[in-house]
């Protein structure tokens, strides 16, 4: 047998790491291992063990094969199998019926992040301008991150990730890169071999990221705006503050000093659970190495105060000045780099403003008729769904299986296993997965754009997300455009020529783009991105520059400077524990928990609690447990751990709904009302009870 061939691609399911990836492609055309490029310098050779093992997932023995048509009730999960023109006949007529009845906007085509390829992922945006279906405003995972940065920097954008690998301090903060992006580790594990770089981990649990940590601050869920103030008012407090810097980059940095002259280690304390000198000692670490690299997540702004924290966590590296230097400043995303032109793959020609553009956290209400939710305008009664699965991802389970458990609504999935939503459907058709397809994929986390051609044929009869989406609008009559008509490799080609990164036969060719701007644009040694070019510590939180359905939330109460702002879903005497539900290492979501290697290491649902919590409740290590509130419960079973707050408990990881002994996943206990100033889902900010099972 001849030795497997190495092609490239890239992996398409975490925008943060996007790595770059050589795969053995063998004799027989089947896809072998899968290894980190170690010639892209961000993904350095190391990846993930779940995409490591991806040929498992590749050829999973309950892989969706061909079209399926509902015969059974609702749920019940009994399909026959149909042909695929059969299939997109019905899609098409229930489509037409939705129209005809109760206008275009009835009809919601509902996408997520279960491919982040711009094509197979993005063309689904064509056919719904085309058609004049409902909208969709994309709020279950960036929106209090980013805003919260861009609030102060201008855009989304910062210091080359890369550069975590020469600072001499790493702070990683809300955020757990071994299980979620290891490729952080690779960098910051460099620094500290090759500089003895120290590195701090902020978060709400012990970790693993948090145990490899020189100083690991373990607070309470949603206070990271009380530690960042009190860390600024050290600053300030024991000389610290680049005043030059601050004089010639920040907005009001008297104002700033002014105010957090009351945010002290003490007031922080009460509030975040940390000590007073785990609060000085992280202070003055930053305060004493200037060239301290802070890389923040998104888990710590899943709050009801997330942006506020995010942009007060973001204040700290302009209070020191750490911006000037390499390996120094603050970084979230860097998708103001990329620039592309996605016209075509979107149909933005046929774009209308004037139709509405539903929550997609707010599904559940969406479906069960809520009026705020769909806008006074007419109830969804039919739906294409790809790249997501919100029977299990979604918030407020509860009303969101009860949504999808309509009669009256068609629901049409596309999907690559059987989900809790496909169960659901009323046609399931069979997609593939990114290794059999062409794609391009873009880095929020570091600054390459990436080719991910096809490198094996599907399984059965699989078809990829462009295919569908280009049959359902011929097959329903929508205006005619070119993007209808060209393939996957003919979009991409289109986008590198009109964006200026030249043609798909030079891209293939070089593998990927390296995009960092220069160093002082990175850096904004030339301005911030504001007109007067000062970095915002009091920003104007209704006019900031980012995608958004306009302010929502109580977004006017938010603090005109960095602050602590007690919004959260508070514990009381009825619900006296805070629940936050992470990302576990071998899931993404819902993805890869349909592996058996990843459902093996996992384990089982299980809620981690302190061991003096437990026993308040008469709880034992491994007993069955309920957490409920107003929305439901879910039960699964106690872990003890140590390191947690009081009061404090973590249920890491997606699993499928049947894996818990009631059938209902951890989201059933999540809220979904819109965060301020621009929504999103507070799926880290939950108040529950809990009771032995």
């Amino acid at each position: 047998m001849n030795a497997p061939v190495i092609r490239h691609s890239a992996c398409p399911h975490d925008c943060p790491s996007t790595c770059a990836l050589d795969v053995e492609v063998l004799e027989d055309g089947r896809i072998g291992r899968v290894r980190g490029s170690s010639d892209n310098l961000y993904t350095a050779g190391v990846i993930c063990a779940k995409v490591a093992r991806y040929a498992e997932r590749l050829y999973h023995p309950d892989r969706v094969l061909h079209p399926l048509k509902r015969v059974g009730r609702k749920g019940e999960g009994r399909f026959e199998r149909v042909s695929w023109d059969e299939a997109l006949d019905i899609v098409a007529k229930k489509f037409l019926e939705a129209e005809e009845r109760h206008g275009a906007q009835s009809v919601w085509p509902y996408h997520f992040a279960g491919t982040m390829g711009l094509v197979q992922r993005d063309s689904l945006q064509r056919l719904r301008h085309a058609k004049g279906y409902s909208r969709e405003f994309e709020t279950i995972c960036t929106n209090m991150a980013w805003t919260g940065f861009i609030a102060g920097t201008g855009r989304l954008a910062g210091p080359d990730p890369r550069e975590i690998a020469v600072s001499d301090q790493v702070v990683i903060w809300g955020t757990n890169p071994v299980n979620t992006q290891v490729n952080v580790m690779t960098h910051a594990i460099t620094a500290r071999k090759t500089r003895g770089a120290k590195i701090i981990v902020v978060d709400v649990y012990p970790t693993d990221t948090l145990k490899q940590a020189d100083l690991g601050l373990v607070l309470k869920p949603g206070t990271d705006a009380a530690l960042a103030c009190a860390v600024m008012h050290v600053l300030f407090r024991d000389g610290y503050a680049d005043r030059l810097y601050l004089e010639k980059y920040t907005d009001c940095p008297g104002e700033l000093e002014a105010h957090v002259a009351t945010r002290t280690p003490e007031w922080a304390a009460a509030i975040t659970g940390l000590t007073v000198e785990e609060i000085e000692t992280f202070a003055r670490m930053v305060g004493e190495t200037k060239r301290t690299f802070f890389r923040l997540g998104y888990g710590f702004t899943r709050s009801r105060n997330g942006t506020v924290s995010m942009h007060a966590a973001s204040c700290i590296a302009a209070v020191t000045g750490a911006w000037q230097l390499e390996g120094g400043g603050a970084f979230h995303n860097n998708g103001w780099i990329y620039k592309l032109d996605k016209s075509m793959v979107e149909g933005h020609d046929l774009r209308d403003p004037a139709t509405r553009r539903l929550d997609q956290c707010l599904i559940g209400r969406i479906l069960t008729g809520d009026r705020e939710a769909l806008q006074d305008g007419p109830p969804v009664t039919a739906m294409l769904i790809q790249n997501t699965n919100p029977v299990s991802v979604a918030p407020e389970q509860a009303l969101v299986k009860q949504g999808f458990a309509r009669e009256d609504l068609f629901v049409c999935v596309h999907e690559q296993f059987m989900t809790e939503t496909a169960l659901m459907a009323d046609i399931v058709l069979p997609a593939t997965q990114f290794l059999e397809h062409d794609d391009i994929y873009k880095g929020g986390g570091h600054q390459y754009l990436m080719f991910g051609p096809k490198l094996t044929e599907a399984p059965g009869e699989a078809r990829e997300n462009l295919y569908v989406q280009n049959e359902i609008a011929r097959r329903t009559g929508a205006p005619d455009h070119p993007g209808f008509h060209m393939t996957a490799r003919e979009h991409i080609d289109w986008m590198l020529r009109k964006s200026g990164y030249g043609t798909l036969e030079e891209f293939e060719q070089k593998r990927w783009l390296d995009l960092q701007p220069e160093f002082e644009d990175a850096h904004y040694l030339n301005g911030f991105a504001y007109p007067d070019g000062k970095f915002r510590f009091k920003p104007d939180w209704a006019h900031i520059p980012a995608d958004n359905n306009g302010p929502m939330g109580p977004w006017a109460d938010l603090p005109a400077l960095p602050d602590y702002w007690p919004v959260i879903e508070e514990a009381d005497e009825t619900h006296p524990f805070r629940l936050a539900t992470s990302p576990a290492r071998s899931f993404l979501n819902t993805t890869f928990n349909e592996t058996r290697s990843s459902r093996k290491k996992e384990g089982r649902p299980e809620v981690m609690i302190s061991p003096k919590d437990a026993a308040r409740f008469g709880i034992a290590d491994g007993d069955l447990v309920v957490l409920g509130n107003r929305r439901g419960t879910v039960t699964l079973h106690a872990r003890f751990t140590d390191g947690l707050k009081p009061g404090v408990v973590i249920a890491e990881g997606i699993w499928p709904n049947e894996a818990y002994p009631d059938g209902n996943g951890i989201n059933t206990l999540t809220g979904a009302e819109p965060v301020a100033p621009y929504g999103g889902a507070a799926f880290h900010d939950t108040a529950i009870w809990i009771r032995k099972g």
